[in-house]
């Protein structure tokens, strides 16, 4: 190796080193260290932790609680994963558009994930308080009884994908309308020439080409399927029942509420290998239809 290719090979790993510091740091040594966890007991006062093989994971597959909030999370991931993301495409190629007040449509559809969390759980608070919210005041007009939305064992969990897809939708688009900037006037002058409609150009060129993005958008989706925390905290605490309880959102409880760290660490262990298997299937499975040039 010559003294041009090390100098380049040393200045390439300075310049790595911050974001592997920072990723090591925060993401793969908490890793290692929950799954280290998850063979050992909870240390309680002076009794320190003890090595405890698979124990931790057979009580999780004994735990009804667990079984319920994965159930939840399926359903959850079911829902908001396609809605909120055919909602940013539909968003994105509406807003791609010349329109009167485009800047100001843009700005509506993007609103709601530069809203803080606990603020955007605070106002569908108010939309789903029964009797005063604004979803019964407008079911009133149409003289419909009052109904416990969050209160309902049959729609907390709904309450909860409903928030989850207005808040992302808008993020997302942002992606699909940058990728929809990229693709030359030329082809849909082409396409209008050839006498192609506008459902067959979108079909045949735009969505193809938009396939990166959507592989993108569909991971960022799908972790965070699995990461919802504060709105249920807010909302409705995981109730009731555990009707609106979430995998990670029992994760919290599990560590901070009951201080079963031992028993966090092996749901979080399952919560990376459930996260892990989802990842590489996205890419074995969307890779293929991806079209990079």
């Amino acid at each position: 190796m010559t003294n041009s290719a090390r100098l380049q090979w040393v200045y390439a790993w300075l310049l790595l080193s911050p974001a592997l510091v920072l990723l090591v740091t925060f993401t793969h040594y908490p890793a290692i260290k929950s799954i280290i966890a998850s063979f050992y007991s909870t240390a309680r006062g002076k009794r320190q932790s003890v090595y405890i093989g698979l124990d931790n994971y057979h009580t999780l597959v004994a735990d009804p609680v667990f079984w319920k909030v994965l159930s939840n999370n399926f359903w959850y991931a079911v829902w908001t994963i396609p809605l909120s993301i055919a909602l940013s495409l539909i968003m994105a190629l509406w807003v791609n558009e010349k329109l009167r007040g485009l800047a100001f449509l843009r700005m509506a559809y993007f609103t709601p994930t530069v809203l803080p969390l606990i603020a955007v759980a605070n106002i569908w608070l108010f939309f789903y308080t029964p009797g005063f919210g604004l979803i019964d005041q407008i079911r009133g007009l149409f003289d419909l009884p009052e109904q416990n939305w969050m209160g309902s064992p049959n729609t907390a969990l709904y309450t909860m994908i409903a928030v989850a897809i207005w808040k992302e939708a808008g993020f997302f688009m942002i992606f699909y309308l940058a990728a929809l900037q990229t693709i030359p006037p030329s082809l849909r002058d082409a396409a209008a020439i050839e006498g192609a409609s506008k459902v067959y150009f979108f079909r045949r060129v735009v969505f193809p080409l938009l396939m990166p993005t959507t592989l993108f958008v569909s991971i960022n989706a799908v972790i965070n399927s699995f990461r919802l925390v504060d709105h249920i905290f807010v909302m409705t605490e995981g109730g009731p029942n555990n009707a609106s309880s979430l995998l990670l959102f029992y994760i919290y409880e599990t560590a901070f509420k009951y201080w079963d760290t031992a028993y966090a660490a092996t749901l979080t262990t399952v919560l990376l290998m459930i996260l892990t298997v989802l990842a590489i299937g996205q890419f074995f499975f969307l890779d293929k239809r991806v079209h990079y040039k």
